[in-house]
């Protein structure tokens, strides 16, 4: 009897938590809405298996001298993650419609509205006492709003690391699920015959273009050099 009770305390159910389990959970639904709907595979797989390895319970793989921890302090404390995944971005990215519809950068506007809207949430939440975020937290949350994850990321090791992630898990799972929360709105704000317009876009300039304007621009001194490389890596 001893010896099952030994066995039992030293297995992963006795020392599962309420919290292990919950993240598991929504760490395979990542998982299912990645490999079985499609919905952004190269996010919410990476996200999944993250989420499962880090609440194993009993491994502590994701604190002290575990593997995922000396991950985050080699790549996410030194900033070098965030910034390697802006030339991904830039690799992966077609500017041309934008630079031949330079209109278009106008939307890009809406993301900031997002910014400044969550930013004022989470201080009203903190204003009406139901959660207690400091203004750094607030800020890092608020970027979440941007709808870009190397920026949440970057700006919440910063500000906020101990939100990095919770907020880098909420960054990314809402952006994957685009698809999901899109069509509904789609539906509601056009048209059937709106919808079934094709765009032509017109021929673009080049995206040397990048070069000269990004360093005007860029307020993150760290990040220049990368500014400079993605329209390079962009045209292969």
């Amino acid at each position: 009897m001893e010896l099952f009770e030994q066995l039992w305390a030293g297995s992963g159910l006795a020392q599962i938590s309420l919290g292990q389990a919950a993240m598991i959970a929504v760490s395979l639904l990542l998982l299912y809405l990645a490999v079985a709907k499609k919905f952004e595979p190269l996010l919410l797989v990476t996200i999944g298996f993250g989420g499962l390895l880090s609440n194993i319970p009993g491994v502590e793989i994701a604190t002290g001298d575990g593997l995922l921890h000396l991950i985050y302090l080699i790549g996410i404390e030194t900033g070098a993650f965030p910034l390697l995944i802006f030339m991904g971005v830039g690799a992966m990215t077609d500017f041309g419609p934008v630079l031949a519809n330079p209109k278009t950068f106008l939307l890009g506007a809406a993301a900031q509205f997002g910014i400044f809207a969550t930013l004022l949430g989470a201080v009203a939440m903190s204003s009406l006492g139901w959660m207690e975020f400091s203004m750094s937290q607030a800020a890092a949350i608020g970027i979440i709003g941007g709808a870009d994850g190397p920026t949440a990321i970057f700006v919440a090791g910063k500000l906020a690391p101990e939100l990095l992630g919770a907020i880098a898990i909420a960054a990314y799972s809402y952006m994957a699920l685009v698809p999901i929360i899109q069509p509904p709105i789609m539906r509601a704000l056009t048209s059937e015959r709106e919808r079934a317009i094709e765009i032509e876009w017109p021929a673009a300039t080049t995206p040397i273009f990048f070069v000269f304007i990004n360093p005007l621009v860029v307020s993150i001194p760290s990040t220049v050099p990368l500014f400079l490389l993605i329209p390079f890596t962009s045209q292969f």
